[in-house]
């Protein structure tokens, strides 16, 4: 016998109760289901569990429909007749575990979601102690890669939680580009590529993929020239080569760029004046005086 739907409030749902693997909704494909109910009703209804501990308003999480949800909402909000409630399946409570690895596999049929946001889910399962460490979280939320997949997602979950706040559209990157990124924080270049990502003004996805490529460089061809060190070039007081700097007297960072010709200084903050540039090329030029 088929599962019976039932009419759920929307106020009966909790949309934040599991963490989500999509980290945005894409409005092009939101709008063409928007039309699509408009036109046609909703055509499958969502999947709800009840909560393990529901208050006086919200009984429900979702397992899928998180987007047809988002839908009822607005078009409730716009006072469309109809939609202060959906349409759904009542599935069994699982553990948390359970309920966010039938989440992705629901969304892995229906939507394309990007590497970083498979890694960052499974990041939040282990940071909420659903999963004791990020191995089991990705061989437990995608049990269909192969071997190769799941070693890439778990370098992916592992990348530096100092780099999330200043990246744009994360979920644009590659695997490739994210595997680099990873193998730059493993060589201990994760303090440069945050401050060459707050210290920009540049905050399109493309121009932050184009700011910190020579820092994957450097750190590509420092892996090569001496594979067996593990360089810090986070920290000034620890041996050569130095990549950073911030005067305790300046409100000013310092970061020397490795470029296909030689290498660039860049001046950043309040005090990279042309005054203080003038100051440094006149010490530049005395350090290569004639004695």
């Amino acid at each position: 016998m088929p599962d019976p739907v039932q009419l759920i409030p929307l106020t009966e749902i909790d949309d934040a109760a599991l963490p989500r693997d999509r980290t945005g909704l894409d409005p092009e494909p939101l709008a063409e289901l928007r039309s699509s109910i408009l036109a046609s009703g909703l055509r499958m209804p969502v999947e709800l569990y009840p909560l393990e501990y529901p208050d006086d308003t919200l009984r429900w999480g979702i397992v899928s429909g998180f987007r047809r949800v988002a839908v009822f909402r607005e078009l409730h909000h716009w006072q469309v007749p109809g939609h202060a409630a959906i349409p759904a399946f009542i599935r069994p409570r699982r553990d948390a575990a359970a309920s966010i690895a039938a989440m992705i596999e629901e969304n892995e049929i229906r939507a394309d979601l990007s590497p970083w946001e498979k890694g960052r889910i499974a990041a939040i399962a282990v940071g909420k102690n659903l999963f004791p460490n990020v191995e089991e979280a990705i061989d437990r939320l995608y049990p269909a890669a192969d071997a190769t997949k799941r070693s890439r997602l778990r370098t992916v979950a592992r990348l530096p939680m100092p780099l999330e706040g200043y990246r744009t559209d994360p979920e644009k990157y590659s695997m490739r580009q994210l595997l680099r990124i990873a193998n730059a924080a493993r060589n201990g270049f994760t303090t440069l590529l945050q401050t060459a990502l707050e210290q920009s003004s540049r905050k399109l996805h493309e121009h932050q993929w184009e700011l910190i490529q020579p820092i994957l460089m450097e750190s590509e061809r420092f892996t090569r020239e001496d594979p067996a060190t593990e360089p810090d070039p986070d920290s000034a007081s620890r041996g050569r080569p130095r990549r950073i700097v911030r005067p305790a007297t300046r409100r000013i960072i310092i970061r020397r760029e490795m470029t296909q010709d030689g290498y660039l200084l860049r001046f950043t903050g309040k005090d990279a004046t042309g005054a203080l540039m003038d100051l440094v090329l006149d010490e530049i030029e005395r350090m290569f005086a004639p004695a």
